[in-house]
């Protein structure tokens, strides 16, 4: 499979971060925290006010940890890293989760919002090179908060939005000419496994709308002369045991609906954690014939961007 090299070149580019436009974004999306609907779940729940969301966040940032992460697909570790911060608390509920204690069990500690901006400038001093927000949905109105003043105040490095693909479109607008990078996963072609594994039967049509927003903001990957990203779409697709990921289906769908030079990270670390054990067919890691099969359907629908991994 091919590196990212500038021949994809994108047509993104960065709003200016004084833009008028973006002080009418972050009031209409503070604006969304008195009755929550910033992810698919639409619970309604007053998070301005203190109220907990089907998240299990209120209106308080609690992050996990944050740190420069050399695991990360290559363009974006790069050889100084990438600067990952992990928020606690999760729009999804994946049995398998392999983070579970801080999507599910909200293990994190409070930060101020001014704390989170000065987090990511600490992170680009250590030389990351970006700004890697995972699990950001359910936070996306602070976020972009942080986003808006990080630029304002000099800081250059991309923003990546590291998400499960869960994601509304009218949030994601939020971040046009402002978010550089996507990174998403596209974990299910089928309601029904959405439906028993995640709690999520809408998933799968969620994330294709999703996704197409997504290229549509970023279009297709974009590096520099070393190799590290600087705008566009990554597909994160993990190989679930029994053919559960629908494989097929989700390549088909980018290859025919978003771009056949669509860069995908095909995952083999599926392993059964959380409450994976007590489920018959995801109870268990994935065989390498398992693994071929994902492989085969993506050179099948024309996808040859992206990246591999051993079993």
């Amino acid at each position: 499979m091919n590196k990212a090299t500038d021949k994809t070149v994108s047509g993104y580019q960065r709003l200016d971060c004084n833009a008028p436009e973006l002080g009418k974004r972050m009031v209409r999306a503070s604006a969304a925290l008195t009755s929550c609907q910033i992810c698919p779940r639409r619970c309604l729940a007053n998070r301005a006010e203190g109220e907990t969301g089907e998240c299990q966040a209120a209106n308080e940032i609690l992050v996990s940890s944050w740190n420069l992460h050399h695991g990360e697909e290559p363009p974006l570790s790069g050889s100084r890293g990438s600067g990952t911060i992990f928020f606690a608390g999760c729009s999804m509920s994946c049995a398998y989760c392999q983070n579970y204690t801080i999507s599910q069990e909200v293990e994190g500690t409070p930060i101020a919002p001014d704390k989170l901006v000065e987090i990511m400038f600490h992170i680009e001093r250590a030389g990351a090179h970006n700004i890697n927000f995972v699990t950001p949905t359910h936070y996306a109105v602070h976020i972009l908060k942080a986003c808006i003043t990080a630029r304002r105040n000099g800081l250059r490095v991309p923003f990546v939005y590291n998400t499960s693909g869960y994601d509304l479109v009218e949030t994601l607008r939020w971040f046009d000419g402002i978010m550089d990078i996507y990174l998403a996963d596209m974990r299910y072609d089928d309601p029904a496994v959405a439906a028993l594994y995640s709690r999520a039967d809408d998933y799968p049509a969620i994330n294709r709308l999703a996704i197409a927003e997504m290229h549509r903001q970023v279009g297709v990957l974009k590096t520099d002369a070393d190799g590290i990203a600087v705008s566009g779409l990554i597909i994160r697709h993990l190989i679930l045991p029994e053919g559960l990921s629908g494989s097929e289906g989700i390549f088909t769908f980018l290859a025919r609906e978003v771009s056949p030079e669509t860069y995908i990270s095909l995952m083999s670390q599926y392993y059964p954690t959380h409450r994976a054990h007590e489920m018959a067919k995801i109870g268990r890691r994935i065989t390498e014939k398992e693994y071929e099969r994902a492989r085969a359907a993506m050179e099948a629908a024309g996808l040859e961007n992206g990246w591999v991994q051993d079993l």
